[in-house]
């Protein structure tokens, strides 16, 4: 389980350094009855490698800065699957004029496939958790 966890903390690292090659050999190779697929946060499903690791390309072009906080981390193995769900909490470069961050939350899902050349990510799900606003939360009486 230990490198599965590895694995799956290379992937944010990937992210996090835009290295798209890194990212390219955590992805599983597209095999008839295993196609990489993927959800980003408000996103369409991908399916293909190409079409997520393009994804991934675009993501790391367009975002100056990224930093995730793992937590809540279960690992689950089921024979040549296993299943990481996490939190992500992620601090990025705000989308102002003014320089500062923007913080959010997913819960993402990520599924690997052992395969002859190791562990592969097959699948990244992420959804985000709605922040509500403390001025929003209704006192008690």
């Amino acid at each position: 389980m230990k490198d599965i966890e590895e694995l799956n903390e290379a992937f944010y690292n990937a992210i996090e350094s835009a290295d798209l090659d890194k990212m390219s050999e955590i992805w599983v190779e597209d095999v008839a009855d295993r196609v990489a697929m993927c959800v980003h946060p408000g996103w369409p499903m991908l399916s293909g490698r190409s079409e997520v690791l393009r994804s991934w390309a675009l993501i790391m072009a367009n975002t100056p800065y990224i930093q995730f906080v793992l937590t809540d981390v279960q690992t689950t193995v089921v024979g040549d699957v296993a299943i990481v769900t996490c939190a992500e909490n992620i601090l990025t470069a705000a989308d102002t004029d003014e320089p500062g961050f923007a913080a959010g939350r997913v819960v993402a899902t990520n599924t690997f496939l052992r395969t002859p050349a190791g562990w592969r990510l097959w699948l990244h799900h992420g959804s985000p958790v709605l922040q509500g606003d403390d001025d929003d939360e209704e006192e008690e009486p």
